[in-house]
Parts: structure tokens; sequence; C-alpha cells
């Protein structure tokens, strides 16, 4: 299976795409998609999804897993980055991707063992379970291929239970 891990915001969206097989991963790469502070947020928006679908286009995942938004303290700043991740989800499911969606506890839960992990625990697990000679930079990037991993992990489990269903979104008008 081929699954593309995605870290959602709008100045960095983090992507790390993993092939996994017989409960073994391997890297095909990974990366970030960078808008510019100062850019129109609709140009930002637009950004994301012509990079994200090239990402996709260019790798063939089978699947995308998108972390889930959480409300922290900034409303502003959840709605926009619910804007970007609204973009990212929307390129999957042009590109034909199944899309799951996994909130930061599972993917702690994943990859360390222990759903209230430090980030530097997941950053140095994911590092370890891909065995890369670093954490991957920025940190965006390194987040997503923890997503990725969970979904591995997830993949026909009843842990998987973040799957968005297909027949819940509207077909198009």
């Amino acid at each position: 299976m081929r699954i593309l891990g995605i870290d959602p915001g709008y100045a960095i969206v983090g992507w790390g795409v993993l092939d996994y097989h017989n409960t073994r991963f391997s890297v095909v790469d990974y990366g970030a998609i960078l808008t510019e502070a100062g850019t129109p947020f609709n140009e930002r928006l637009e950004q994301i999804y012509d990079e994200s679908c090239r990402i996709m286009r260019y790798f063939h995942p089978e699947s995308m897993a998108i972390e889930k938004l959480f409300y922290n303290t900034n409303a502003k700043t959840v709605i926009d980055v619910g804007q970007a991740r609204g973009a990212l989800v929307l390129a999957a499911q042009k590109c034909g991707l199944s899309i799951a969606e996994y909130t930061p506890l599972q993917v702690k839960q994943s990859v360390v063992g222990y759903g209230r992990a430090e980030k530097k625990q997941v950053q140095e697990m994911t590092r370890l379970i891909l065995n890369l000679p670093k954490i991957p930079k920025p940190d965006d990037t390194a987040d997503a291929l923890a997503i990725a991993i969970c979904h591995g992990h997830a993949g026909g489990s009843l842990f998987g239970g973040g799957k968005i269903d297909p027949s819940r979104i509207r077909q198009g008008i």
C-alpha cells in the first residue's frame, strides 16, 4: 500500500509518501509545500491544491492520511487551516485516493505507544521506524510521516475508524 501522509497548514503543509508491505515501511519521498506570507489567502489555497495534486499524480498513492483539526486558542488560525485542509481533501478526492483522518492522540498512540507523547518523542520514533539518519525538517514533514505510519498501522484494524465515509461526501453538481 502506498500512503500519502499530510500535516495540514496554510504556511507549511508537510507531506510524506511511504510504501507499507508486510508490516514494513519504506520511504518514497517527503517534503513540504510552502506558501509565502503576504500572498493573498485564496492564492495560497490554490498553491496548496495545485502542489498537492502534483504530488498525488507523481507518486500515485492509494490513500491519503490527514490529521484531524483540533481547536486550540486561535479561532482564525483553525479556520484558515481548515480551509487549507479542505483544499487537500478535495485534491485527494479528485485524484481518486481513499481518505483517512486521525487525531493527534491516535497518531501518538500508533507511533510511540502513548497518546500523550511529546512531539520530539513522536519525531524520534518516526525516524527510527523509517530508519532515517535524522529527523526530517521542517517539523511538519516529520509529522506527515508519522500520520502515514499511523495509517499503515491502522489499515484493516478497528483503529482505522478515522476513514471518511465516501457516501457522506455529496457528489458534484
